[in-house]
């Protein structure tokens, strides 16, 4: 029978619930054992796609074209899991999928209520990914204990220990043990209260782990344990990593919360080798050298806005034993500042996705000087799209290219609408989403990276390249080196000329990974290097 753990997290949010989870996969798997993750958000979206980036971060998108929530990249990063829709669920679309039940009839006209029919489709969905192929199914409760609109999953994952049997089911706390500098102590007050408002719910927590800043001494673990009703080996200490989130399998490992979760699942597993994530922390703490990437964006201000190009970055410096020093330029700071000014000495510049008109015209100085000054650049969908309105207007002479994103007048539309989002009119889940295949081009820099004319990568847009200009850019010096089967979709484009010049219509980012580095982002930091190189 599957085994199930429910990660909840307490005192503060943001405490990296995702993270534990993933590497907390990670070691499972490293113990042989076969894992899946999930997600469960409380908030009533029915999913992430249509939320500001500003409040949500990123959304990452799986191979069956589910828009989800970031952390089901950390997830795919740490582990061997493939996530799917399954891997993550919201209130939204948790009541979305009772209500239309209940508009069919399906209730018979009974009364529907939180109480089962919420709680019992929760339950369905974390069965959904159990299975004879899986051992463990994680499962991560997002939001704060205590926050109201977690009250159904916390109710749900309750009674699924009854459900299931007390030896098939593991509850661990995440929460913050505080350092309060001015009194040079360690509080566990906000823990008690935390696991004090989860025993409410009626869930007694197996394992405790302690985000702190300072490392916990015995009297602190004892007085945990003692007040949270957990032995003194279940209260585990997660110190904030020194170097690099990929240092987390090590720190867990460390405190033997593996061996501790498998002795509560009474399972066994094979010794664990734990070398290919050491091996990893040192890349990233020692590295033979170090290329600054200047990333240009809309959304430069929250971190998790880009969360998976940045880690793709990182795994592309691992591959190529370097440090990525990354400088985070806002485009509309380009706009009023300039390129040569912000960009300067920069070994390579990325252009990431987005939406919208807003610090598009610093996008596109951004790729200009990148262009003019032979500077290794790489686009990403939106990038992508800039790179064509870029090149139309300062090479090809087009002066009024445009996309019809930003302007739906202009009468130079090398981006254009696909033509199955002609008649879309609601905005979730209606983009071309999830992994789709592309036929590289012979001798390209696409095929040299990687080794190979085809690929299959994840995709999250409704608008492409306008295939009435192909000639035109083809014949100032475009390559179209990446194709659609059917050679009506332009998924990569390269510039003749130019060192390291690729643009993709896909998000390569969302396939990368520590221990197997994106081969784009890969060959895309080695071109840095050899910038790099060149200038000295």
């Amino acid at each position: 029978m599957t085994k199930h753990i429910f990660i909840t997290g307490g005192v503060v949010s943001s405490l990296g619930k995702g993270l534990t989870s993933a590497a907390i996969g990670a070691l499972l798997e490293l113990h042989g054992l076969r894992i899946r993750l999930q997600k469960l958000d409380p908030y009533l979206n029915v999913d992430p796609g249509t939320m500001n980036p500003f409040q949500h971060g990123e959304v990452y998108v799986t191979d069956d074209g589910a828009e989800t929530d970031l952390d089901l990249g950390h997830y795919e990063r740490f582990t061997g899991t493939v996530c799917t829709r399954e891997s993550n669920y919201t209130s939204g679309g948790i009541y979305e999928t009772v209500i239309n039940r209940e508009r069919r009839g399906e209730y018979l006209g009974g009364t529907v209520q939180v109480v089962p029919h919420i709680t019992d489709e929760i339950k369905a969905a974390v069965r959904a990914l159990a299975g004879d192929d899986v051992d463990i199914v994680i499962t991560e409760i997002g939001g704060t204990v205590g926050d109201i609109e977690g009250e159904p999953f916390l109710e749900a994952i309750r009674q699924f220990r009854q459900d299931a049997g007390r030896a098939n089911v593991l509850y661990i706390h995440l929460t913050l043990v505080p350092y309060i500098r001015a009194a040079g102590e360690i509080k566990t007050k906000p823990t008690q209260h935390s696991v004090g408002r989860l025993m409410e719910k009626g869930i007694q927590p197996d394992i405790i782990i302690c985000r702190t800043e300072q490392p916990l001494t015995r009297e602190v673990r004892d007085k945990i344990s003692l007040f949270c009703n957990v032995p003194a080996a279940a209260v585990i200490e997660e110190r904030d990593v020194q170097v690099s989130i990929y240092e987390l399998p090590i720190v867990l490992r460390r405190e033997g919360l593996d061996e501790r979760i498998l002795s509560e699942l009474g399972m066994d597993g094979r010794e664990p080798d734990i070398s290919q994530w050491e091996k990893i922390a040192d890349i990233i703490a020692n590295p033979d050298d170090e290329v600054e990437i200047a990333v240009v964006g809309k959304y430069i201000r929250l971190q998790d806005s880009y969360k998976s190009v940045y880690e793709a970055l990182t795994h592309g410096g691992i591959g190529n034993h370097l440090g990525v020093k990354l400088r985070r330029i806002e485009s509309e700071q380009i706009e009023k500042e300039g390129a040569e000014e912000l960009l300067a000495g920069a070994h390579g510049v990325l252009v990431p996705g987005g939406f919208g008109v807003r610090g598009i015209e610093g996008k596109l100085e951004a790729i200009r000087y990148a262009r003019e000054n032979n500077v290794p650049f790489f686009g990403i969908c939106l990038g992508m799209q800039c790179a064509v309105i870029e090149f139309a207007r300062n090479v090809l002479a087009l002066k009024n290219a445009n996309s019809l994103e930003f302007d739906d007048t202009t009468t130079t539309a090398v981006i254009t609408l696909m033509d199955e989002q002609r008649n879309v009119v609601d905005m979730g889940g209606t983009m071309r989403l999830g992994a789709f295949p592309c036929v590289i081009g012979k001798g390209s820099l696409a095929a040299q990276a990687y080794g190979s004319l085809e690929t299959s990568e994840r995709h999250r847009h409704r608008f492409e390249f306008n295939n009435a200009y192909r000639e035109h850019y083809a014949n100032g010096g475009f390559a179209f080196s990446g194709l659609s089967p059917d050679g009506k979709l332009v998924e990569i484009l390269e510039l003749s000329g130019h060192p390291w010049f690729l643009a993709v219509q896909f998000h390569p980012e969302f396939k990368s990974k520590p221990h197997a580095p994106h081969p784009l982002f890969r060959a895309f930091v080695q071109a840095a290097r050899e910038r790099k190189d060149t200038r000295k």
